[in-house]
């Protein structure tokens, strides 16, 4: 299965939270595809002290990266723009997760299920 890592995973993952600690192990033993994004990496090094980002950094480096692409940013802002048309909003980071979570046929592992399961984006969480 492929799974596409977003950054509460990984920040939380860093910070030592059992359920994400349980969850990544799991998902690695198991050999699911795991990717993260350009997004989730510049999310997850943006801020932090030396021993969390390095951490985040050995996180990162297990994981396949994968650049947003065309497809998943035109699907990005469809998203956003059908959410501002019921009068909500998305932010651009989680529209772009998405649209890469849909463009590899992957599941977005988060703790802000909603953020994800407003756009059809299939999510396990925990």
């Amino acid at each position: 299965m492929r799974y596409l890592l977003d950054s509460s995973l990984l920040i939380d993952h860093a910070n030592g939270d059992e359920s994400a600690v349980a969850l990544l192990r799991q998902l690695f033993e198991e050999g699911h595809d795991l990717y993260s994004c350009d997004v989730v990496t510049c999310e997850v090094l943006s801020r932090g002290e030396p021993d969390h980002l390095r951490h985040v950094e050995v996180l990162l480096r297990a994981l396949e990266y994968v650049s947003t692409a065309p497809e998943a940013a035109r699907w990005a802002g469809a998203s956003r723009r059908a959410r501002r048309a019921t009068g909500g909003k998305r932010s651009l980071g989680d529209a772009l997760i998405g649209g890469v979570a849909i463009s590899l046929g992957a599941t977005v592992v988060t703790r802000n299920r909603p953020d994800f399961e407003r756009q059809g984006v299939p999510v396990l969480t925990y």
